[in-house]
């Protein structure tokens, strides 16, 4: 099974068409399935993986690079330069030289959906690339998931049922050696009215810290 999907990938008719679409529009950008960001270690180091959504139009889907090029972006990468997952100064284009460290970042579907929300079956549809992204980590010991989306499509990818696991902002819970962690997405919507404050949002990563380094 393969980790990435194609260039072109088909599996997913509307997404597919959608980014043909912004094929015409922005020829200049990315305008396929955006891949796993790695550490700069190489998959052998990865301990922490994050899984976000979606692309964004203007975001991932214009650079190519998850959360790279919009504001989840800055609140995102601000926190890993903070608690020691990442080096370098990030200036939202895939160039800009920042490293991740121990740290690997992938979205639960690969592609921009329209209105960045993707359907059930788009979800399911991608979880192909998801769960072998997850099991070629072999040193994995923590995933935070953003949002409820992205959560339960880990705990599925994981063979595990939702309910067991269910979504909560600060939740964790522990999948065999995997501890899961889960936060309200770092949105520019969800940061706008409050519900993801960035002192939130750290919380989570200063406990995702602790954990590793309690398991170090």
């Amino acid at each position: 099974m393969s980790v990435e999907p194609s260039p072109d990938c088909p599996i997913c008719p509307r997404l597919h068409d959608f980014i043909a679409e912004w094929r015409v529009k922005e020829p200049t950008w990315h305008n396929a399935p955006v891949p796993t960001f790695l550490p700069a270690g190489g998959i052998e180091s990865g301990q922490l993986l994050i899984v976000g959504l979606a692309p964004g139009v203007r975001g991932a889907n214009r650079t190519g690079r998850p959360f790279t090029g919009d504001y989840a972006g800055d609140l995102l990468y601000g926190t890993l330069s903070e608690f020691g997952f990442s080096r370098g100064t990030f200036a939202a284009r895939p160039d800009d030289g920042l490293e991740l460290l121990n740290t690997a970042i992938v979205n639960a579907v690969r592609c921009v959906p329209p209105e960045n929300k993707p359907v059930g079956s788009e979800i399911n549809n991608c979880r192909r690339f998801l769960t072998p992204t997850i099991q070629q980590f072999k040193n994995l010991r923590a995933i935070v998931t953003l949002g409820t989306i992205a959560h339960q499509s880990t705990v599925r990818a994981l063979k595990q049922p939702v309910a067991k696991f269910p979504f909560s902002h600060g939740g964790q819970s522990d999948i065999g050696d995997i501890r899961i962690f889960s936060s309200y997405h770092c949105s520019r919507y969800n940061t706008n009215t409050g519900r993801l404050t960035e002192a939130m949002f750290k919380s989570v990563f200063a406990a995702v810290r602790a954990h590793l380094n309690a398991a170090a």
